[in-house]
């Protein structure tokens, strides 16, 4: 289990704006919502889920959730808070929720929310994804049918059996060593197998396919690694046997971008921080990030922040 300072999470979170998108993926959506990230799981155990600890403040204004594909479990480690949730525009919908309750997500759009804490105890909760396809192919085979399921929602519920998972879960992602695949594999199959036989329902509607959350963590080191290099979309899509249509389509599926779009996105996050965090000139950062032109740097930076390099630093 990586701690709170593992490079790869740390790039996703300052790759965020203020924009925000209608839909992202689980590995972007904790920086649109206020806390500090605890933990998060990484490595070749967890290729069926993605999961995320948060420490989130007493109070939070209203904030616009984007959605994301995979279902989303939301449990209360610790703490006494009323949250509420809302369709934008629409009428707020107030849970009390404490220590051991849920929330369940698969909204198709994006939401508004909003918290207060009730008590003095810290507001702590676990982000559980389960990839789509592992879901679809329990529920295949819990249902005996091809029928595609939907998860209702739920707000601030209880259930024992959804708890006890999580707990394990949540031991796992604690443990000292690295998680045990074989382990953690039968974890994601049985939360999988209970959201399907208590919470589905028939959806005869199909949403859009996106790209499985170990292929897409995988594409973003790959990023990463080459943040300085000139972005190379077929040499992404071939790292996950895929052709450069297909794996557009589905990273823009599942992260709201574009590849390249996301990929400017990583360069511009690490700008920032080395304008911020170091005495770099401005030229030796755009070189960092792979801009050999101070002029193009620029351009690319302010329009997606909103300022100038010179004028981020001073900020």
């Amino acid at each position: 289990m990586p701690p709170a300072g593992d490079d790869m999470a740390d790039q996703l979170l300052r790759a965020c704006t203020l924009d925000i998108p209608e839909r992202t993926s689980p590995v972007t959506l904790g920086c649109y919502i206020n806390g500090t990230r605890l933990a998060t799981s990484d490595g070749p155990a967890w290729k069926d889920l993605f999961v995320e600890e948060f420490l989130r403040p007493p109070v939070q204004r209203p904030v616009l959730i984007p959605a994301v594909a995979e279902p989303l479990i939301v449990w209360v480690i610790s703490g006494d808070m009323t949250v509420e949730a809302r369709d934008p525009g629409g009428a707020w919908e107030a849970s009390r929720v404490t220590a051991g309750d849920f929330f369940l997500a698969h909204a198709p759009g994006p939401y508004e929310l909003r918290w207060r804490a009730e008590g003095v105890e810290p507001f702590k909760v676990m982000h559980l994804y389960l990839s789509v396809p592992l879901f679809e192919r329990v529920a295949r085979e819990v249902t005996g049918s091809d029928e595609r399921l939907a998860l209702r929602e739920v707000a601030g519920g209880r259930d024992a059996t959804l708890s006890h998972l999580l707990r394990l879960v949540h031991d796992e992602l604690a443990a000292p060593l690295d998680a045990d695949p074989l382990f953690v594999e039968g974890l994601a199959q049985s939360l999988a197998a209970h959201l399907a036989r208590r919470y589905g329902r028939a959806d005869p509607s199909r949403q859009a396919a996106t790209l499985p959350g170990a292929k897409l963590r995988r594409v973003v080191a790959l990023m990463e690694a080459g943040i300085d290099r000139p972005f190379d979309l077929r040499q992404l899509a071939e790292a996950v046997g895929m052709s450069a249509f297909h794996f557009s389509r589905l990273f823009k599926q599942s992260t709201g971008l574009s590849p390249s779009h996301f990929f400017i996105r990583l360069r511009v996050a690490e700008a920032r921080r080395l304008l911020q965090e170091t005495d770099a000139s401005i030229i030796d950062v755009a070189l960092s990030v792979g801009y050999s032109s101070h002029s193009h740097f620029s351009q690319i930076f302010r329009r997606e922040t909103g300022l100038a390099p010179s004028a981020y630093r001073s900020a």
